[in-house]
């Protein structure tokens, strides 16, 4: 396999970490993006680093030259939120999120960077039929602002894209898995609520593990583009989804209970799940992509 060299924004939050880590495994150097230097111990392997925000108005081309992709991780937002992330400031979350981004993806071509990832979400679907399973053709209808930032920045994708430029587009679903510190994981103050007794409201929802989204992006990166193209019915900016386990909340908790040894008298009533709009991933394993598929707590 040829070593590349990767761009990857948003490297030190939640997602991005795994995608670097990802990265690192498949033999890839990466270069981060951040506001600022990650600790010397955050990465399992040396990093390069290069200053970056949302906030700036244009990016140095030269910066990125002669790397071989880009994956946009980064993303504004009150912490601990995305759907509902704007805060009280919608207009700084529709610019630094769309505007930025799109600034930084016009860098990313200039510098003659051949691919890009972006990291988009289930939320530009929307509110759905009941119980229909998403396919990425799926006309999208966003039923929020994280979800409406989103969609506008792949249709601006699609009028970016070009013989020598390729982005692609990642719809993921909820990431779970391990974090770092500081950072914590997507269910840390569920498991603490449940460990209190606390009354869990019932959920179900798709899930994909971290390790196993990371592996979907180097295969993105690392696949001809032709194989993708033809995976995504030749769009000009190519759509995979990116999902795995349907998981009912007292499923997750009962597998938590076991784990931890603690007591499961507030385990939380099973969800209605027959009408969720459960993700379609048939594109990714059309390339080879292999998720865990199945609920994995060794970590915790």
């Amino acid at each position: 396999m040829t070593v590349k060299r990767i761009i990857v924004s948003g490297a030190s939050g939640y997602v991005g970490r795994f995608i670097v880590e990802g990265l690192q495994e498949a033999g890839h150097q990466v270069l981060v993006l951040g506001r600022k230097a990650p600790q010397p111990d955050f990465f399992s392997k040396p990093v390069l680093f290069q200053s970056m925000s949302l906030s700036q108005t244009d990016y140095d081309p030269s910066v990125f030259s002669g790397c071989d992709g880009f994956v946009h991780a980064a993303f504004h937002h009150v912490p601990g939120k995305y759907r509902g992330g704007e805060g009280d400031d919608p207009d700084a979350f529709m610019r630094l999120n769309h505007d930025g981004s799109m600034l930084l993806f016009n860098a990313v071509k200039a510098a003659c960077v051949p691919r890009a990832l972006f990291l988009s979400s289930r939320a530009v679907y929307g509110t759905q039929k009941p119980g229909v399973n998403l396919y990425e053709t799926q006309e999208p209808k966003p039923d929020t602002l994280y979800g409406e930032v989103k969609l506008r920045t792949e249709r601006a994708l699609e009028d970016l894209a070009g013989e020598n430029f390729h982005p692609i587009i990642l719809r993921a679903t909820g990431v779970y898995g391990p974090a770092k510190r500081p950072l914590k994981h997507k269910w840390t103050e569920l498991f603490h609520d449940f460990e209190s007794g606390k009354e869990i409201a019932p959920r179900v929802g798709t899930e994909v593990y971290g390790e196993d989204l990371a592996n979907a992006a180097s295969l993105l990166l690392d696949a001809s583009i032709d194989d993708i193209k033809r995976a995504a019915n030749h769009e000009i900016a190519p759509i995979f989804n990116v999902s795995d386990i349907l998981l009912d909340r007292r499923e997750l908790l009962e597998t938590y209970a076991d784990a931890k040894r603690v007591r499961k008298d507030y385990l939380p009533v099973r969800a209605k799940a027959d009408h969720y709009n459960a993700m379609d991933y048939t594109r990714l394993k059309s390339i080879g992509w292999r998720p865990e598929g199945k609920l994995d707590l060794s970590w915790i």
